[in-house]
This record gives C-alpha cells, sequence and structure tokens, in this order.
C-alpha cells in the first residue's frame, strides 16, 4: 500500500484558486482513477474534480467553503501500488509563494494607519486567515472582526468555513441580545429614523400629511437570494459600465438570402453531419470575416496601450435554464469552415446547459456575439466582455414590406429582415470605425451567395 496525495489541479490558464462547492466522497470510500471527488467553483465555471488514482480515500484535507489555491493537497489516497507518487512540485510552488505574499499582506496591514475606529471583516484581515467566501458573508450579515475572531473554526489550521459562519449566524439570530451592540444595528436605527423624520417634515411643508389608512397589510414581497454566478455577472457588467463608454451603432440588414439558403440546405446538413444548422454559426463567420477586414476591432486596452490580438476568438453568449448568461469562446473560429463552425457552436451551447464547461472554454475571448433575436427580441444594447471593446448583438428576423432597388426601377417586396446592434469602447473605438465594422457584418449576410456549396 501507498498513500498518494491529490492535488487541486489547474483549471485554467488564468485560475489561480477554487472555492469547494461539495465533497462527493467521504473517508473510506473507494474510488477509480477519473471518479470525480469534489465539486469547484472558480471565477470563470463549476466543475468537478476527478481523480488521477484510484484507492481507498485515507483523509480529506479541505472543507466544503474552503479557498484553495491550485496545487494544494485536497485528499489523500491509500492506492494499491507500492511505489509513492510524489506530491508536484507545483504545489510547493504555490504554498512558498502564498506563504510569501500572506507575510507581505500581514505586512502591509500591520503598517496601515486605520482611517476609523470601526473595521469591517473585508478591511482588516485579524490574527486568522479569512477565505473571501467567509468574509462576503460575514460582510453581508453585518459580522464584525471582533465576533469573527471568536468563530471556533473547524478547517485547516483553526480556520473559519463556511459552515462554521453559517452556524454561528443561526445561533446569532436566536439569541434576543445578539444584535444590540452591533453597529451596523445602530447605523441602520439612525438611519432609519433620519429618513422618517425627513419624511414627516416634508409632509408638513407641502401641507399633505399622510392619511391615515387604518390596518393596511403590508406589501407581498418574495426575497430572492443573488446565487453565485448572477452576483459575478452583475459586479462584471457594472465594472464594464465603469471602464468603458459605452457607444453603439445600428444597420438593417436584409437576410433573405441568408433564410432562402438556410431552408434549401438544412435538412442535407442534418444528414450528412447529424447536427442541426442554425443561424449563428451564420452570423459568426460574417463577423469573422470583418474582424479580418477592420483588425483594429479585435483589441484590448492595458493603460495606455492597446493590445492588438492575433488570434480571433469569438465568445458567444449562451442563456442557460437558471436565467443566468454564460459565454463559451470559440477559438481560433477564423479556422473553421462553416460545418465546422456549426459544430462548435452545438457542442458548446449543449454543454453550457448541461454545465460542463471547461475553464478553458471560458477564457481567452477576444470578440463577442449575442443573438437575442432567438428571444423575439429586434434590437439591443449589449455590454462590452471586458477587457474586449466590441460586442454585436443580433435581432429577430423578421419579415416586412421594404423598397428594393431593380435597374427597372423601385419596387416594394417581401423580405426578411434583421436589426444589427454594435457596441464599442468609444476610448479606442471611434463612430467611424465601430459603424464601418458593422456594416460590413452586414454586407456579408445580405450579399449571401444563394448558390453556394456546402461540401
Amino acid at each position: 500500500m501507498a498513500i498518494v496525495e491529490m492535488v487541486m489541479p489547474r483549471m485554467g490558464e488564468s485560475v489561480m484558486e477554487c472555492t469547494v462547492i461539495s465533497i462527493l466522497k467521504k473517508v473510506g470510500d473507494r474510488v477509480e482513477a477519473d471518479d470525480s471527488v469534489m465539486e469547484v467553483a472558480t471565477d470563470k465555471v463549476d466543475t468537478e474534480v476527478p481523480t488521477p488514482y484510484g484507492g481507498v480515500i485515507a483523509e480529506i484535507l479541505v472543507n466544503e467553503g474552503d479557498v484553495v489555491p491550485v496545487g494544494n493537497a485536497i485528499i489523500r489516497i491509500e492506492t494499491d501500488g507500492s511505489v509513492v507518487v510524489p506530491v508536484a512540485e507545483e504545489s510547493k510552488e504555490v504554498q512558498t509563494l502564498e506563504k510569501e505574499i500572506e507575510t507581505v499582506t500581514q505586512s502591509l496591514v500591520a503598517n496601515v494607519q486605520p482611517s476609523s475606529s470601526t473595521h469591517t471583516s473585508s478591511e482588516v484581515v485579524g490574527t486568522r486567515f479569512y477565505s473571501p467566501l467567509v468574509q462576503t458573508i460575514a460582510k453581508m450579515e453585518g459580522v464584525s472582526l471582533q465576533e469573527l475572531e471568536q468563530i471556533a473554526g473547524t478547517g485547516a489550521e483553526n480556520r473559519v468555513t463556511k459552515k462554521d459562519i453559517l452556524d454561528y449566524l443561526a445561533n446569532r439570530g436566536s439569541s434576543p441580545q445578539s444584535m444590540v451592540d452591533s453597529p451596523q444595528s445602530v447605523v441602520k436605527q439612525e438611519t432609519e429614523a433620519g429618513f422618517l423624520l425627513r419624511r414627516n417634515d416634508k409632509e408638513q411643508e407641502t401641507g399633505n400629511p399622510k392619511q391615515e389608512t387604518g390596518n393596511k397589510p403590508p406589501q407581498a414581497v418574495e426575497v430572492i437570494p443573488m446565487d453565485r454566478m448572477r452576483k459575478m455577472i452583475a459586479e462584471r457588467m457594472v465594472e464594464s459600465k465603469r471602464i468603458s463608454p459605452h457607444v453603439s451603432s445600428f444597420v438593417e440588414t436584409d437576410m433573405t438570402n441568408v433564410v432562402l439558403w438556410r431552408n434549401q440546405i438544412k435538412d442535407e446538413f442534418k444528414r450528412q453531419t447529424g447536427e442541426g444548422l442554425t443561424f449563428t454559426p451564420l452570423l459568426i463567420e460574417a463577423v469573422v470575416k470583418a474582424i479580418k477586414d477592420f483588425p483594429l476591432i479585435n483589441i484590448s486596452v492595458e493603460g495606455d496601450t492597446i493590445l492588438k490580438k492575433r488570434d480571433i476568438n469569438v465568445g458567444m453568449a449562451v442563456a442557460l435554464p437558471s436565467g443566468n448568461l454564460i459565454v463559451p469562446v470559440i477559438h481560433n473560429a477564423d479556422q473553421y469552415s462553416l460545418i465546422g463552425l456549426a459544430k462548435k457552436v452545438n457542442d458548446l451551447a449543449n454543454r453550457a446547459r448541461q454545465n460542463k464547461l471547461t475553464a478553458d472554454d471560458l477564457a481567452g475571448g477576444t470578440y463577442t456575439v449575442s443573438n437575442i433575436g432567438t428571444f423575439g427580441n429586434i434590437m439591443g444594447t449589449p455590454i462590452i466582455l471586458q477587457p474586449q471593446v466590441a460586442i454585436m448583438a443580433f435581432g429577430a428576423i423578421q419579415k416586412r414590406p421594404v423598397v428594393i432597388e431593380t435597374p427597372q426601377g423601385d419596387v416594394i417586396g417581401i423580405r426578411s429582415m434583421m436589426y444589427i446592434s454594435h457596441s464599442y469602447d468609444h476610448r479606442v473605438v471611434d463612430g467611424a470605425l465601430g459603424g464601418m465594422f458593422v456594416k460590413r457584418v452586414s454586407d456579408y449576410l445580405s450579399e449571401f451567395d444563394l448558390n453556394r456549396k456546402l461540401f
């Protein structure tokens, strides 16, 4: 028998730590290689972690809610082999780096002169390490640093876990004196009192005091806490609007040729490839062509520097059953044929809805598209996904009477029309570039070749 340590694997190029959501096995369980042992979350995706070894779980080194750096040991497994598998060097390097970071952080905190006598748990580290999850819960529930220091931790090195703080809050909430001395409670009471005084003063000034209506029932309100993904989306959307001055341009596109060609080819496409042909790969193909024509749309900003990207990695927004949104990326989209794009689009969309995307599927996007027409929307102003500088939204395709220019004169005909919205970062993309780019995408679609061969 041999004891081997399983470490937290790397979930993507930019992912340095993972939060343990749930542990799927317990000590004494037998596992085979590639069995999932826990579910973790990164800032990009939730995923299951498989074990590279078979054997019996001897020790679980992490708890649910722990934030674990990549490369740190998470489980010890008693294997059937006789050779001890060494712990990855990366684990030692990460641990060393973490110790250095923690030492520097504590030094900085010790030397910072506090601006006030009151500190929240998110501002002061205290004598113990608190994970971002624990700090967030403490901040939301008004738990002071002093209270955090009194909570008995059951994690490694007496760290406070998610379960510890939730258990504390449950007992704290049942105590009638639990909020008497809370600074947050005092502030809330003073704020509410000030609001009532101001409202009464206003009523007296206008001569329109509040009418007594008897025992009016309270308004029915359902409180729905944001899940982790919704909080992340909210933070990133607010941050994007803060970073990028958004400008939008719109064009109306004649999609008749695209619609007719797809209707002619979709059954044959299904028989030949086993895949459905939606409009999305056709739209992405037009975007890729336009990016090649206007490469300065495929950039990002770093300080006063513009980074021009060689790879064309197109993100596509996918709505999830939960109501949230996720953006998997087609890397090197210009290297795919239309058939390849269709297969990739279908694969990413299906895996997104089944929560089977990897961190790499979500990384490295350089331009994003959103097909809002699938929800019946004709137009929208999407928010840029940082650090990109532009995003395009395609509206619903609708039949409308339009004026058609012919050599014999103008006529009115029924055409399949679509609006395209283009939002871009006005720091680096001016109206000329933003407008010409969306117009070029429109031209590629409206001038689509009806005689195009698929195979």
